[in-house]
């Protein structure tokens, strides 16, 4: 299986720390917040990984190169502008190849071992969903006892940033940017959309002050 890590973004709620460095390069207890998922990644043997880059680019193929440092073999995809999710995933599919693959955002941290994420079969994704932070506490999804991923009910969960995808989701859309929730949302009203409960640890390193609190947890330098 491949995976894509989603890595074209601004970083504009990290600012200033993105003002020079792109976000994915943000240190998190010594290395690279990408390299974790590089290394996560390549723990579990899936070596064959796509990034789609934008924002300062060439800082983050000139510092990852073609991932042999961390187990892993790079494919880039590059964006002239930032492509959203659904661009993004949607011009990266001739580097994805048919088969269904794992999306990471490059903006979270997780402990989530991805080949306890079971295959897709007729479905068209699976989402790994995570109990409400503090700041997300309405979620987003809804997950029945079915397994089966809802846009609405109750009890609500955050999608995590993790999950399976088909690429066939995507790929009956035009070219451009188009984000993929719509896609998700029209895949759930059709009942072909699964998720887990993931209760280990999970981050979203969306500001500078979760990203201080992530580093000071796995044990970064002390200033």
């Amino acid at each position: 299986m491949k995976a894509m890590i989603l890595a074209a973004g601004l970083g504009t709620r990290m600012r200033p720390l993105t003002d020079h460095c792109p976000k994915p390069l943000l240190p998190v207890a010594g290395k690279a917040l990408i390299v974790h998922h590089l290394e996560r990644l390549a723990a579990a043997g899936i070596v064959e990984v796509v990034i789609n880059v934008s924002y300062r680019a060439e800082q983050i193929i000139a510092a990852l190169g073609d991932g042999s440092a961390q187990g892993v073999r790079i494919a880039w995809s590059r964006e002239d502008e930032p492509l959203e999710t659904g661009g993004g995933i949607r011009q990266a599919l001739p580097l994805l190849g048919e088969a269904p693959f794992l999306l990471v955002n490059g903006d979270i941290w997780c402990d989530l071992d991805p080949r306890r994420l079971p295959p897709l079969g007729e479905d068209l994704a699976h989402l790994v969903l995570v109990d409400n932070p503090e700041h997300h506490p309405g979620g987003d999804f809804h997950l029945d006892a079915q397994g089966r991923v809802r846009e609405h009910g109750e009890p609500r969960l955050t999608f995590a940033g993790l999950s399976l995808l088909d690429p066939a989701l995507v790929a009956d859309q035009a070219p451009g940017a188009f984000p993929l929730v719509p896609l998700l949302r029209r895949a759930m009203a059709e009942g072909r959309v699964t998720g887990s409960h993931h209760r280990g640890d999970w981050v979203d390193v969306g500001t500078p002050q979760r990203l201080a609190a992530l580093d000071r947890r796995l044990g970064g330098p002390r200033g």
